[in-house]
């Protein structure tokens, strides 16, 4: 038998131990939130907190009025004179998606070093395109409120998840080890 045609064993492939980690890590991941993290609420509060706070305050600095939200979660809401309130729900914090892109990087191979600087970075690149993606669609309200909806459901949503696959595809090209051509 030829390497090649040698049957991989769970334990020394490093694409089938990627794979069963990474099963396993966000398996885990989504297991804590469903069961403790978000019952208990803290941890998205906290998220949505940040997103609505630096999203108004780059809609300020953009020159825009942010308008008052007068409820008792006001700061799930957000909004700019000429447009609606938007509300910000738990799934729209970027919680899930910086948690599976952290997980998912703490399977692959790589020298651990470099994966703490680079889930750093990536978490806060990650949370920068959500801000982005707050920002514009308070803006995209005040053209068209009918417009809300498809870009919140598939043109962010893709831009989101497209820089977290390029944030993968990087850490691949990068730090992803060489595969080894001895039998």
């Amino acid at each position: 038998m030829t390497p090649l045609s040698q049957p991989a064993k769970a334990g020394t492939d490093p694409l089938v131990r990627f794979l069963l980690s990474a099963v396993a890590l966000v398996t885990g991941w989504f297991l804590l939130y469903s069961f403790v993290l978000h019952p208990w609420g803290g941890l998205d509060r906290w998220l949505i907190d940040q997103l609505t706070d630096v999203s108004g305050a780059l809609l300020q600095a953009l020159g825009h009025e942010l308008l008052p939200a007068e409820f008792s979660d006001a700061n799930r809401y957000l909004g700019v004179q000429g447009g609606s309130l938007l509300w910000i729900g738990d799934h729209c914090s970027g919680l899930t998606v910086m948690a599976v892109f952290a997980m998912i990087l703490l399977a692959m191979p790589g020298p651990p070093k470099h994966k703490i600087w680079f889930i750093s970075v990536g978490l806060l690149i990650i949370h920068f395109v959500n801000v982005l993606r707050v920002v514009a669609l308070c803006l995209i309200v005040t053209v068209n409120y009918e417009w809300l909806s498809f870009n919140h459901d598939y043109t962010f949503l893709i831009l989101v998840y497209g820089t977290t696959f390029a944030l993968w595809y990087l850490w691949v090209r990068r730090f992803w080890p060489a595969p080894s051509n001895t039998p």
